[in-house]
């Protein structure tokens, strides 16, 4: 038989052998799922701890955060584990990723899957979002939405009665009140998303962005494109906060900054930031959130499952509870983490009505460019003005 006809032969096989959600709650019971996860966060670790309340409790499902500073680090581990022949009994049985870290872990065949339709939730997830593309790499069923995350600003309107509405406005908006404005400095991920959203308007070959780049080949074509933005940036540091030699270390600092008045507008990637500060006593009950006129950068963060996770159907059962409604709700509700839900607003209607169901309209979005450009741009900035 052929090596094609044997592969074929397998995949055949694998297809008749998917268990029953019955089958999977069965051989989930008793299982602990290491789930990689950003750990920076005291209310998303908070709610993890209750998650794992909730699967214990139901499914007899241990979850226990693994907290990482940078996903790209277990990407690294379940490389080496592939490179060891490990295919089987891995390290790891879930993470939450997006981008790059999704990207490299699909091409290096470290994602088990495809799997999100086997998932009873997966009917209420909304399909209107997009869902099916990470950083214009289609999904192909290889990971579950968990959340949207949303380029936005946040602003005092008794202090900024006409927040700029796009990227030239923000430098007209700098250049009139020095020393007011700034955004968190790259590779920091709101850093490095502003960069991309001004590129994104500036640029003249927005279509470029949304091709891989194979640098040093496309050297001249990096170049060309991006040239808009050095110059945008150039100008906007002479007005920046402290002169762009020294930048807020994330959006979190942005928040405290805008709260201290030192600067007029925070940056974050939840839509529902500025409500959560508000709720936590970090921000004045007036500050609001907006997006640009041209819409917000988006995109989806995800859940998946590793090729060789030694407990694959806790997984799965883990992800299909995170995408229930009530733990959707949860995780919306600003008072305990506010990550926007990706359900349809059809999915809350039968929760108690205790719950704060979630209210979130997403702003027009922009897609996230290829994330071959990332480290590029990252590069380029550290070059001009990494200090």
């Amino acid at each position: 038989m052929s090596s094609t006809a044997v592969h074929a032969s397998e995949q055949h096989k694998n297809v008749n052998i998917i268990p029953t959600w019955k089958q999977t709650l069965t051989q989930a019971k008793g299982e602990t799922v290491y789930f990689n996860a950003w750990g920076g966060s005291q209310e998303i670790n908070d709610y993890l701890l209750w998650a794992n309340t909730q699967l214990q409790h139901r499914y007899g499902v241990t979850l226990k955060q693994v907290k990482v500073t940078d996903i790209a680090e277990t990407t690294q581990r379940l490389l080496a584990e592939k490179t060891a022949g490990k295919n089987s009994g891995g390290s790891v049985d879930m993470v939450w990723i997006n981008g790059e870290n999704f990207r490299s872990m699909k091409q290096n065949g470290l994602l088990y899957g495809p799997f999100t339709q086997q998932l009873p939730n997966w009917k209420y997830v909304d399909k209107s979002l997009p869902i099916d593309k990470d950083f214009s790499e289609p999904t192909q069923g290889l990971e579950a939405p968990w959340g949207v995350g949303q380029l936005v600003f946040i602003y005092d309107p008794e202090t900024l009665k006409h927040p700029p509405k796009s990227f030239k406005a923000l430098l007209a908006l700098a250049q009139e009140h020095p020393g007011k404005i700034s955004y968190p400095k790259p590779p920091e991920f709101h850093g490095t998303s502003f960069l991309k959203a001004a590129l994104l308007e500036l640029t003249t070959d927005k279509k470029a962005l949304y091709q891989p780049l194979a640098l040093p080949k496309d050297q001249a074509l990096f170049d060309r494109v991006t040239a808009p933005l050095w110059h945008y940036l150039d100008q906007l540091h002479k007005v920046a906060w402290h002169q762009g030699k020294q930048f807020p270390s994330g959006s979190a600092e942005t928040i405290q900054l805008l709260d201290d008045q030192q600067l007029l507008l925070a940056i974050t990637f939840n839509p529902n930031a500025a409500a959560a500060a508000i709720a936590n006593g970090n921000l004045t009950d007036k500050a609001k959130t907006y997006a640009f006129s041209a819409g917000a950068l988006t995109n989806i963060h995800f859940l998946a499952i590793p090729w060789n996770a030694n407990a694959k159907a806790g997984a799965l059962v883990a992800i299909n509870f995170l995408l229930s409604p009530e733990a959707q709700a949860r995780k919306a509700d600003t008072n305990l983490w506010g990550d926007p839900t990706i359900l349809t607003p059809q999915a809350f209607k039968q929760l108690p009505a205790a719950y704060n169901k979630p209210n979130f309209t997403p702003y027009p979005s922009i897609a996230e460019p290829n994330p071959t450009w990332l480290a590029a741009i990252e590069h380029q900035w550290q070059l001009r003005y990494g200090n």
